[in-house]
């Protein structure tokens, strides 16, 4: 017997059908211990060998944003140019990144030479600490989403050059630059459905062998 009720799972479904990629926000700051419950769920996350790999900058000096946002609009020229025609004036149009705008953004890495956990279930499949930190931050977009925030995941980037620019420790590989603020609108709809840029799947495709 589930210790959740069906209104909790209908719930559940609910804040996941919600979780959206957030691109325009509010410059309204967000309060501290809102953003700490957040990142609390970093801790709750399950991660091979309990590696515990996650590790989160905030990005917050100007020199600091300054670099990311530099990095992303170089990242962004050369994706750019690897469309034509239709689709290359289609992604000119759309607002990729919230960086301009977002209040609170994150640098989250996974430290690949980390040693706790001894290794176990990496030593076949290493990129399982890198999964690990996606499990993670699926949680902290669930949570701030319950709280109203909005997250967008940043990946225009070249992550080699943020990590130098970041000055991080060797070892530390980017997953994700995660924007987080209060979004101008919310919607259930995926921004890049809604600028005609491709359609979610309608059903879960299976295979049975």
């Amino acid at each position: 017997m589930s210790r959740f009720t069906p209104d909790f799972q209908a719930g559940l479904i609910d804040l996941m059908r919600w979780r959206r990629d957030v691109r325009r926000f509010r410059t309204d700051p967000v309060d501290e211990a809102v953003l700490s419950a957040c990142l609390d769920t970093f801790l709750l996350s399950p991660s091979v060998g309990l590696s515990e790999p996650w590790r989160v900058i905030r990005v917050e000096s100007p020199a600091a944003r300054r670099a990311a946002l530099e990095n992303y609009s170089a990242a962004n020229d050369a994706a750019l140019a690897g469309y034509d025609g239709e689709r290359a004036q289609l992604y000119s149009r759309m607002k990729l990144s919230g960086m301009t705008d977002a209040p609170v953004q994150l640098a989250v890495f996974c430290d690949e030479s980390t040693d706790k956990g001894a290794g176990l279930g990496a030593g076949t499949m290493p990129e399982m600490r890198r999964y690990s930190v996606v499990g993670a931050i699926t949680h902290f977009w669930l949570m701030a989403r319950s709280y109203g925030l909005g997250v967008g995941w940043v990946s225009i980037l070249d992550p080699g050059q943020l990590a130098r620019d970041l000055r991080v420790p060797e070892g530390w590989a980017l997953v994700g630059y995660l924007c987080v603020g209060w979004p101008e609108a919310v919607s259930d709809t995926p921004e890049l459905e809604r600028a005609g840029w491709e359609d979610r799947r309608g059903h879960l495709p299976t295979e049975i062998r």
